[in-house]
């Protein structure tokens, strides 16, 4: 379990209620994401996101203000996880922003591994670290240990928090387009993802 000064660094949950989605997703690059699942503690550095503006954004899973018992997390207070499922397969691990009815939320795509290498690489089954173990949202919810379950948990803790990392100059981080979200005709072509330059630890997809 992590020691008491862990929380310390914890981002407020004010970092996440602001209305900004694409500034929040921006700063979260250089930020470590830490769970700490079944007593086993786990994090790395934030290196890839994808912003994602509710209710006007055709890619989100709220446009036109779309409410299932899916998305229905989306709906509550910024600093909650909302996790689904893609394709049965993947559990892809989101940061909820903004505030109460204002459903904008951040996917978290890549990830550079800090702590408890071991643990991530038995979790993703894999004999050598590269950057396939926490490159794609996929393959850092596993390497984590986060599913479907952790979706509405605080992102204050215990399980899944976000800590103060490293500062990220603003000359090394690329805006881009989202990765498969063709579907979304103009909204495609929006630079809502980003990430840092020069990392091996972002998805292997791109943009439009």
């Amino acid at each position: 379990m992590p020691n008491p000064y862990f929380y310390l660094m914890v981002l407020p949950e004010s970092f996440y209620t602001r209305a900004d989605v694409v500034q929040i997703a921006r700063e979260l690059l250089g930020k470590k994401l830490v769970t700490v699942i079944d007593g086993e503690l786990t994090s790395g550095i934030i290196t890839e996101t994808e912003a994602y503006a509710g209710p006007i954004d055709r890619a989100s899973h709220a446009f036109g203000g779309r409410r299932t018992a899916r998305t229905e997390i989306m709906y509550r207070n910024g600093g909650v996880a909302y996790v689904y499922l893609c394709y049965g397969i993947h559990h892809l691990f989101n940061v909820v922003t903004h505030v109460k009815d204002s459903p904008h939320a951040i996917l978290i795509r890549g990830l550079e591994p800090v702590d408890g290498l071991a643990k991530m690489m038995a979790r993703r089954r894999k004999e050598q670290l590269t950057p396939l173990l926490t490159s794609g949202p996929g393959a850092l919810s596993e390497a984590l240990g986060i599913t479907t379950r952790h979706t509405g948990v605080s992102l204050q803790g215990p399980e899944i928090f976000i800590q103060q990392g490293i500062e990220i100059p603003g000359k090394d981080i690329i805006a881009a387009t989202r990765i498969g979200v063709a579907y979304a005709m103009e909204d495609a072509l929006l630079p809502y993802r980003f990430y840092i330059l020069d990392t091996k630890f972002v998805s292997k997809g791109k943009g439009l």
